[in-house]
């Protein structure tokens, strides 16, 4: 059984408003895919990584995973227009370097969630060797309205019910990759993301656990966030 990570970072980073993709932006003295990186290079169930990366931006990236001695990195290809397609197409490449792929279970993961616990990807990979499959969700903490024009809302969800996901999702290599050559015959091309995918093929989502500090750096907020995450320190009196 093989374990392979495949991080999606083909993103531009629009809505950071910053000269350089969200992903490449250095955060104490260390750019945010690498942190990222970090994660699946220490945790022990982890055999290897691909990266979905930025057109144009695959050299840079392979010089930091050298810098930063991310050993476990395989291959980095070419992102997509999408988030869907960029799985895709580590997926592809997975499949190209493998004359079997029976036995491999493939982790999804954000390449902008840097804060990553090991105990998420260990919890993840728990469930997917339980059932088959794993996306990590969180529980939703507030009140959530319905609104179709974001000025007012007569109806509001049972927050009980209602779980946000997270990365990583983890499933069965040939799964996946069967479901996704599936939508683009039928042509889905825009999925939000690998669970909703599957969702639509009849998948049943199976959770695993999730963390507040499991954070997607979508905005310069978001990099606040973050900064202050890799400050923190509990004080002696809080209990673990």
């Amino acid at each position: 059984m093989s374990t392979i990570a495949i991080l999606t970072a083909g993103g531009t980073g629009t809505r950071t408003h910053q000269d350089l993709p969200k992903q490449f932006l250095t955060v104490e003295n260390k750019p945010i895919i690498i942190y990222t990186l970090e994660a699946f290079q220490q945790h022990p169930s982890i055999d290897e990584i691909y990266v979905s990366c930025l057109e144009g931006w695959s050299a840079v990236l392979e010089a930091y995973a050298k810098q930063f001695n991310i050993t476990k990195l395989k291959r980095i290809v070419t992102g997509g227009a999408t988030g869907q397609e960029s799985i895709y197409n580590g997926l592809k490449a997975i499949k190209e370097d493998n004359t079997s792929t029976k036995d491999i279970v493939v982790v999804v993961h954000d390449g902008n969630r840097p804060m990553l616990p090991q105990d998420v990807i260990t919890d993840n990979l728990v469930k997917q060797k339980r059932y088959g499959s794993a996306v990590t969700v969180i529980p939703t903490t507030e009140v959530v309205f319905v609104s179709k024009d974001g000025i007012e809302s007569n109806a509001a969800l049972n927050r009980d019910e209602l779980w946000r996901t997270q990365t990583p999702h983890s499933y069965r290599f040939d799964e996946l990759w069967e479901v996704h050559n599936k939508a683009i015959v039928d042509g889905v091309t825009n999925m939000a993301a690998s669970c909703s995918l599957m969702q639509k093929y009849g998948y049943t989502t199976y959770f695993s656990k999730g963390s507040e500090k499991n954070i997607k750096i979508t905005t310069i907020e978001d990099i606040e966030i973050f900064k202050a995450l890799l400050n923190a320190k509990n004080d002696d009196w809080i209990k673990k």
